[in-house]
């Protein structure tokens, strides 16, 4: 059996010209291209037609969060551009709560131009409906994913108090990816988010799903498949990139998840199977099998002991059917009066990694030496080769806006 930590990256690269990544979306989402690797035999079709190769009694489940406009430039009085770039709440820990706060806030934070911006706090001007609102942001300690910024403001009339989530529509830029090497246009707050897409958090979106139009999820209803959606709210480390020579040398970024009771039950229905719309979905659905036979071990966790670490099902094997660990959960909702599960996961998927509830995947094509090509490699074996060489001589468009594939092993 493979040892993950063994992985060298440099196994999982691949040429990929400039050229191939694709910087706008095709003009209708579900006209893009869709490479279809079923069992070994790879073809390709529109992406409108996946219906057609997804089984009629089967669950797909698919990311809601939502991309916010996380990037905040500020100006010194020198003249100096301060970006600061929201990563994950802090106080409040809540995303839902942070975005309603109505005085103050903090984030964790990466900032550019840091050497800038030595001391003191940076502030605004800015007009959220027909008044002037003034944000002042103050960077406290350095932590170990970034840096803490406490924001404050103060709306021209005090009796009509802003929220944070205006404070972003109003000054906030949606962060694209870096690899797209242009700056944000008008265009992306509408392309750069899915149809389905209503949690406010993530800095980059779950870009499996940018296909799906409401024909399509329409068709997706009429074959008689069902639907459910998680949260997973995707963080800037999807972005990083794997340095080490061994994957062991690599640490995985946190990200948040959230899935509700009725989700687990419909899963439970489904006999522990579902269809992942993009890795993130991928990710989520894993670590509800390791949180279940966490909860197996151990009945009296709370949120805040189901974190899924990075190397956790590698060093503690999956005991448990994906019934039986969705059983767990559905037994921790009852005993702690809950309806929805709120935790955290570092979850690594590589080479070595038994699928637990995923048995196809909708999904881009990712970058070279990447986490995520390697998740890809864990589902269809090496023949990752096969399926990126296909793309590559079939003239298909690569990464965030590029096109689809559908792998069934």
């Amino acid at each position: 059996m493979i040892n993950p930590r063994d992985i060298k990256i440099q196994d999982y690269n691949y040429p990929l010209p400039d050229e191939r990544i694709a910087k706008f979306p095709v003009a209708k989402r579900d006209e893009s291209k869709l490479l279809v690797y079923n069992k070994g035999v790879v073809s390709h079709d529109v992406f409108r037609n996946i219906t057609s190769y997804l089984p009629s009694d089967s669950l797909l489940v698919y990311n809601n969060t939502r991309v916010i406009q996380a990037r905040l430039r500020f100006h010194k009085t020198t003249g100096a551009l301060i970006e600061v770039f929201l990563l994950e709440p802090v106080m409040p820990r809540d995303y839902e709560q942070i975005f309603q706060t109505r005085s103050e806030c903090s984030w964790i934070c990466m900032i550019g131009n840091l050497k800038k911006w030595k001391e003191g706090s940076l502030s605004r001007m800015i007009t959220v409906g027909n008044q002037s609102v003034q944000l002042t942001v103050e960077r406290q300690e350095e932590e170990a994913t970034g840096h803490r910024c406490h924001f404050t403001w103060e709306a021209e009339d005090e009796s009509n108090s802003v929220s944070f989530a205006e404070i972003l529509e109003a000054m906030g830029e949606l962060p694209i990816p870096p690899y797209l090497n242009r700056a944000t246009e008008e265009t992306d707050k509408q392309t750069y988010q899915t149809v389905y897409s209503k949690i406010k958090g993530s800095v980059a979106a779950p870009t499996a799903g940018l296909h799906f139009t409401e024909e399509v999820l329409k068709d997706v209803d009429n074959h008689g498949i069902e639907r459910e959606e998680v949260t997973l709210h995707v963080g800037a480390g999807t972005f990083k990139p794997v340095k080490s020579v061994r994957i062991d040398g690599h640490t995985m970024h946190r990200e948040y998840i959230s899935v509700k009771r009725s989700t687990i039950e419909r899963l439970i229905a489904h006999g522990g199977k579902a269809i992942a719309v993009g890795t993130t979905s991928v990710r989520t659905l894993e670590s509800l099998y390791y949180i279940g036979c966490r909860l197996h071990r151990n009945p009296n966790l709370n949120e805040y002991g189901l974190t899924v670490e990075q190397w956790e099902p590698y060093d503690i094997p999956g005991e448990l059917s994906s019934v039986e660990a969705l059983t767990c959960i559905l037994e921790w909702f009852d005993r702690n009066n809950l309806t929805t599960l709120h935790t955290s996961t570092r979850i690594i998927i590589a080479p070595g990694y038994n699928y637990h509830i995923v048995k196809m995947l909708i999904t881009n094509f990712h970058q070279p030496q990447s986490t995520l090509l390697l998740l890809v490699s864990a589902l269809i074996g090496d023949d990752w080769h096969k399926v990126y060489d296909y793309a590559l001589n079939n003239d298909f468009r690569f990464l965030s806006y590029g096109d689809s594939s559908l792998l069934i092993p």
